[in-house]
């Protein structure tokens, strides 16, 4: 255990200081730190026989299928029966020893492993037939791709995503886009046909049940075996052995971290630690018998409801939230809960005054569980927006129908619009908080985006106000400054263009050559044709450029402007199209990403470890024995000093 916890150690450490490195422009670990941790890494990989999908010994390259095939389970996975009373399970245990553990909010999938190697990885479905999601699976952070065992191994488990990565995925996406709950995000990343989808939300796994292993003689023991699991470099579900006499007090151990749990949990599950008991016990037509789910008997307390508000977001859509009495939920009050849309206020049946039940779901978020006195809704579906007194209309969206703020010049529009334009991943201009936009807003400073690069005709007035001062004052201006030399695709997202990241900003400026010209005339037919994009996002984009008002503000803040041009690769270089790795000090070169750079401005490739398509292998230590230059020397991957690459590559 000791080496696997070392491996996962490693591979995070690494995995951050390549993200520092490449993505951030800063460095965490010295060149001899980060080759002298991953030949580490590598060693313990071929020792233990163990690789997980995140190691940055691996380059996995990423699968899109046209679509996902049907699997039929060996043996079906039945739902489990369920009780809310801790009296349920002491009776349940009886004289046994049982596995008490938390029963994650995910989507449970089977893996299956043939000769060490991650075979197949299929969704429960329904019960009988799931989908075959293993090109996502070999893409989770911590699925082992490899591992030290021959036999074909089957095991389940739940796939999850965190509630941190739910919520930096969710902030990234506009408003009728985000999920709910990090169980939606995780079963619709999992299905997705492209695989670098999933790459990019992080999604893990947790081993919950050993189904089989062939040719290994298991012990009647589930904990033994998950322990075992666990060698093969697994991660599982956090567990308590229990008793009857135990089992109350486990369960309030259990209660009492959920709060800190960055992972989705709608409760505990109990199973017998013996499996020739559990076989013992059958199962009856809906449910095995060795099994049972815990759900949290939720915390309700009775109130009045008292208002709606609506907040209006950035892309108009206003979202309803009830105001009710405070009342005390998992020990702090409550008064307020997202209603969601107008699709739920309607099933509620919400009217003021109403006498509502209200609990915190999954013991964390306030929710509305139902109405007690309302036979009709008469709750005021606004014909106005609160914030400017524009129209509103009813549109149906994925979820249901929602209401939305038709004026484009809605002051709370315009807020988060300008928040969005002057966020990390657009603008990048510091010292314009969501307030202090709100400020300007109100001062006349600002309209739209193009006034944030004339702020400094308002200097006076702007160090006058409350919270500034001349340093202050100064520090804007000059990340303002800054920020005037960006680069299109950058532009292109602070512009908030619904269902425009900055990947799809991306792809779209290397489709059009990065001639804003040619983007703003594109029609839908050739937006479509964009690797990666549909009908809906090339509606988005072309809409967009239709509108008058865009092209105006476009014209106006263009000329404050500098955009930087992406270097041209050089197609006739003689490093287009080969595959380098780079390890070791550099004395030529200041760091790796300098010369990671000059290799792909000749239209070369840069990866992380060496393979069978590796070309060549850059390290001034030619005759070391590290983990990369001997896998080079295995592969007959020829290996370059610095000074033979800038012979070979840079001299004419």
């Amino acid at each position: 255990m000791a080496d696997m916890e070392r491996m996962k150690e490693l591979t995070e450490r690494l995995n951050a200081a390549a993200k520092a490195y490449y993505q951030e422009d800063r460095e965490i670990l010295s060149n001899q730190e980060y080759d002298s941790l991953y030949d580490e890494l590598a060693a313990l990989e071929e020792r233990t026989g163990t690789i997980l999908a995140s190691s940055p010994t691996q380059k996995v390259g990423f699968t899109v299928l046209s679509n996902l095939e049907k699997v039929r389970h060996e043996s079906p996975i039945l739902s489990l029966d369920k009780t809310k009373e801790t009296g349920k399970l002491e009776s349940f245990l009886g004289d046994k020893t049982g596995i008490l553990s938390w029963k994650l909010d995910g989507l449970t999938i089977v893996l299956k492993y043939r000769g060490g190697i991650l075979e197949q990885a299929v969704t429960r479905g329904n019960g009988e037939v799931g989908e075959d999601v293993t090109h996502n699976a070999r893409v989770f952070q911590n699925i082992p791709l490899t591992i030290p065992f021959s036999g074909e191994l089957v095991l389940r488990g739940e796939g999850v995503i965190p509630y941190s990565e739910f919520r930096r995925i969710n902030d990234a996406l506009d408003d009728d886009e985000k999920y709910k709950n990090p169980r939606n995000l995780c079963s619709g990343t999992v299905r997705q046909l492209n695989s670098e989808i999933a790459a990019g939300r992080n999604v893990r796994f947790y081993a919950f049940t050993l189904v089989s292993a062939e040719g290994r003689a298991l012990s009647d023991s589930k904990t033994e075996n998950m322990v075992w699991l666990k060698e093969l470099g697994f991660e599982a579900v956090e567990q308590r052995l229990v008793t009857a006499g135990t089992v109350a007090k486990a369960v309030e151990w259990f209660r009492e971290h959920i709060t800190g749990n960055d992972i989705a949990s709608d409760g505990l599950v109990l199973t017998f630690d013996s499996i020739s008991y559990s076989e013992s016990l059958g199962r009856t037509s809906k449910f095995p018998k060795d099994s049972i789910a815990f759900k949290w008997a939720d915390e309700m307390a009775e109130t009045t409801l008292r208002e709606i508000q609506w907040n209006t977001s950035r892309t108009g859509l206003m979202n309803p939230v009830a105001v009710f009495d405070p009342v005390e939920l998992e020990g702090s009050t409550v008064s307020r809960a997202s209603v969601h849309n107008v699709s739920i206020l309607k099933e509620l049946k919400l009217s003021i005054g109403d006498t509502i039940k209200v609990y915190k779901a999954n013991m964390i978020i306030p929710q509305i569980a139902e109405n007690l006195t309302g036979e009709i809704s008469t709750a005021e579906i606004p014909n106005h927006c609160f914030v400017c007194g524009g129209e509103t209309e009813v549109r149906k969206l994925r979820d249901g129908e929602a209401l939305y703020c038709t004026n484009p010049n809605c002051s709370a529009q315009r807020i988060q619009a300008l928040s969005h334009f002057v966020s990390r991943d657009a603008m990048n201009i510091e010292g314009l908080s969501e307030e202090t936009l709100k400020k300007f807003l109100e001062h006349g400073f600002v309209e739209n985006y193009p006034d944030l690069f004339r702020l400094e005709q308002h200097r006076e007035e702007i160090c006058e106000m409350e919270g500034f001062g001349e340093k202050s004052y100064t520090n804007l201006i000059e990340s303002i400054e800054k920020a005037k030399e960006t680069d299109l695709p950058r532009l292109i997202y602070a512009l908030g263009i619904n269902h425009v990241g900055l990947r799809n900003a991306k792809l779209l400026c290397a489709h059009c050559g990065y001639d804003f010209a040619q983007i703003k005339s594109a029609t839908e037919e050739e937006l479509a044709e964009v690797d990666g994009f549909g009908a809906v996002i090339a509606h988005s984009i072309a809409q967009y450029f239709q509108e008058t008002e865009h092209l105006l503000l476009l014209e106006e803040v263009l000329p404050l402007l500098t955009l930087r041009k992406p270097e041209e690769k050089q197609d006739n270089s003689p490093l287009a199209g080969l595959t380098f790795v780079i390890t070791g000090d550099l004395e030529h070169f200041t760091n790796r990403k300098e010369l990671q750079a000059f290799i792909e401005q000749g239209g070369g490739k840069v990866t992380g470890s060496v393979t069978k398509k590796t070309n060549f292998l850059i390290n001034n230590d030619v005759h070391s024995e590290s983990a990369k230059n001997k896998k080079a020397r295995d592969l007959g991957v020829p290996i370059l000093s610095e000074a033979a690459f800038i012979e070979q590559f840079m001299e004419e």
